[in-house]
């Protein structure tokens, strides 16, 4: 099975008189990035947060996003011996400055720290629980989400590892057809060669040996057939293995590359192009796979 980092999943509830939302997105990343925004009540509880997300969705880019709407007015208080402690102060001050007051003091003072006092609200354990359900099922959701991409994304690479599996045979008539030529080719010089009489027959043979073995590409045809094989194999597994995917699918790509090099002929190389366009879409695919 086949998983895509893209991914969303959203859960909202209600509960001790709150609105409580979890928002979950991910994207394509090589390791765990974890983000987190998360409201002042289960700031406390962020790491406990952070290890379900990390054991639920493993890899990715991951946002998190933990909001509250109250239901109630807040709760909030007016420090007044800080309050009266700035006013005197500042009177004080434009009195002795000879500063005419023409400001109302008493605005300023309220925006001045620790006048206006919101009271620490305690977590109460139902309440994190129900969050905690409501993470676990956001990640479940998210994790679907992948699912479902993923099995986009397999299908469409599946037809591309298919067809570099059938371009695999299409390359042998014209190897065929290559072998050929360089015989020819070969029969030619040698004849060139004797009526000259300049030439060593076994330094000639040894040299001929080695260029057709240099242009042999049965090995390569051979393993790259493998390795589409194991790519299917891997790719229908019980769990996600994007990077192992990447792997064999760089393996595909010596094979392709070492066929174009040995290839001396036009019709073979308008195939390894195509090879190497499959592959490259691969890849390019494969960087989002978890």
């Amino acid at each position: 099975m086949m998983k895509s980092m893209t991914g969303f999943g959203k859960v909202a509830f209600q509960a001790f008189s709150k609105s409580i939302i979890v928002e979950i997105r991910t994207l394509n990343s090589k390791q765990l990035d974890l983000s987190t925004r998360i409201a002042p009540l289960f700031r406390d509880k962020e790491n406990d947060i952070r290890s379900i997300i990390a054991q639920k969705l493993e890899r990715g880019k991951v946002d998190v996003a933990i909001y509250v709407d109250k239901n109630e007015a807040p709760s909030i208080s007016v420090n007044t011996e800080v309050a009266r402690a700035y006013y005197n102060q500042l009177l004080n001050l434009s009195y002795e400055l000879q500063n005419p007051v023409d400001s109302d003091i008493f605005v300023q003072v309220l925006r001045l720290p620790d006048v206006i006092v919101t009271p620490r609200e305690e977590l109460p354990e139902e309440l994190w629980q129900q969050l905690r359900e409501a993470v676990e099922t956001a990640c479940d959701l998210c994790d679907n989400f992948r699912i479902q991409e993923g099995q986009v994304l397999a299908a469409d690479m599946e037809k591309r590892v298919r067809l570099i599996d059938s371009l695999i045979e299409e390359i042998t008539p014209f190897e065929s057809q290559r072998i050929e030529k360089q015989r020819e080719k070969f029969a030619t010089g040698l004849e060139e060669l004797k009526q000259k009489g300049q030439y060593d027959p076994n330094r000639l043979e040894q040299e001929i040996i080695f260029y057709i073995e240099k242009l042999d590409i049965t090995e390569e045809k051979v393993r790259l057939h493998k390795h589409c094989k194991y790519f299917l194999e891997t790719m229908n597994e019980a769990e996600s293995k994007g990077k192992k995917l990447g792997f064999i699918v760089q393996e595909m790509g010596r094979e392709v590359n070492t066929i174009g090099s040995k290839a001396c002929d036009f019709n073979i190389q308008q195939i390894v192009v195509k090879m190497k366009d499959e592959v490259e879409k691969m890849k390019e695919q494969l960087a989002n796979i978890l």
